[in-house]
């Protein structure tokens, strides 16, 4: 049921981003060609209007639905992520038409995260070992999930500046939560298995599954910052259902490290976003600018500028994000002592991957033959 509510949400999001190009490209919605920007000719930027309509349609359809419609019983929290949902997709158009001021689209996230946080999902638990911490109050529960969100949102915003990049990263992370989310409630002594986690991670990951095409390099359209906020508010969201469910015993059978495993999966899977978001920060800091304005300084320009084709920084990142995502749900089915190990091998090979070309570039006799060397 699960794959039928991504395959629903994959179909809508296809369908209403073609009409989101058709829309933005007839009525010439295109935001100012900045400098920092990888593109040259105007892009439309409306593309999270048709992730957002997969998902919604999905989240209706689902509620109606076999096995998953018991999520929505006595539940409002789907309709509150909605809802979130909803005023966050009209915050980031209204920012990809207008270019709002940095102050006016924080508050207009915050307003999104309290949605979610007040009438949605909450964060009620603090993963710590040996025994979590139990948030009793309403004021500071509302306020770490609001946080969370945001940050969760920014961190995506930011490492949207490849053409597919931000979509293919939620898809791989999505898929890695999703087959978490789902092993643990299919193999737990439960009479009601269905699990909101599972099914915004697989509806996530078929509405950009359904973006993606029209996304591609070279871009026909971009999900601009409504799809980017978009996809980290469903994330972070997805996170929190699954934290809240540390003292229920599902996660008891992760093998040596039960507590974490909710809340270390998403890190896993946002690493990439959260570090960009992070190296930003203290960067525009640094430079005595504030955390919010633009630049070109994002992971993936710096791939760009070492040697990287638009498509293989892409490509790149992918495997990066799979490393991270996989290993993140490798921890809940095998030995953290072998997975741990597995992993470290895994990045140190995907380091030395990614600095090749500059180290090629860099060191004598890797770089590129001269004229008369070929002769």
């Amino acid at each position: 049921m699960y794959l039928l509510m991504m395959l629903s949400a994959a179909v809508v999001s296809y369908t209403a981003t073609w009409g989101a190009r058709y829309v933005g490209n007839r009525m010439e919605l295109f935001s100012p060609i900045r400098s920092r920007d990888m593109h040259s000719t105007p892009v439309s930027r409306l593309g999270g209007l048709g992730i957002f309509a997969g998902f919604a349609v999905a989240l209706l359809i689902a509620s109606q639905s076999f096995f998953v419609k018991d999520i929505f019983r006595n539940n409002d929290a789907p309709w509150g992520i909605l809802a979130g949902a909803a005023v966050i997709v009209a915050v980031g158009v209204a920012d990809d038409l207008l270019d709002l001021r940095w102050w006016i689209k924080l508050i207009g996230q915050s307003a999104a995260a309290l949605v979610v946080a007040v009438w949605g999902v909450r964060m009620t638990i603090i993963p710590f070992i040996p025994e979590p911490y139990v948030i009793d109050s309403d004021a500071v529960s509302i306020a770490l999930t609001a946080g969370l969100i945001v940050t969760t949102m920014n961190a995506f915003n930011f490492i949207d500046g490849l053409d597919g990049l931000a979509a293919g990263v939620a898809i791989i992370g999505g898929t890695a939560f999703f087959l978490t989310a789902y092993w643990v409630h299919r193999t737990a002594i439960l009479l009601d298995r269905s699990d909101l986690a599972t099914l915004l991670t697989a509806v996530l990951v078929g509405a950009c599954i359904g973006f993606l095409p029209h996304n591609w390099f070279p871009a026909k359209i971009f999900m601009g910052d409504s799809g980017a906020m978009l996809i980290g508010l469903i994330m972070a969201s997805a996170g929190i259902v699954s934290t809240g469910q540390i003292t229920s015993g599902l996660y008891d059978r992760a093998n040596g490290i039960p507590t974490i495993i909710p809340i270390l999966l998403p890190f896993a899977v946002l690493f990439l976003p959260l570090l960009d978001l992070g190296l930003a920060v203290v960067r525009r800091t640094a430079l005595g600018r504030s955390p919010w304005s633009a630049d070109r300084g994002h992971l993936h320009h710096k791939l760009l500028d070492i040697g990287y084709s638009h498509r293989s920084a892409v490509i790149l990142m992918y495997l990066w994000t799979c490393v991270l995502a996989f290993g993140g749900l490798a921890l809940a089915v095998f030995q953290w002592q072998v997975v741990m190990a597995v992993n470290l091998a895994a990045m140190t090979v995907m380091a030395g991957v990614t600095a090749w070309p500059y180290l090629r570039h860099k060191a004598p006799g890797l770089g590129p033959r001269s004229s008369a060397e070929e002769e």
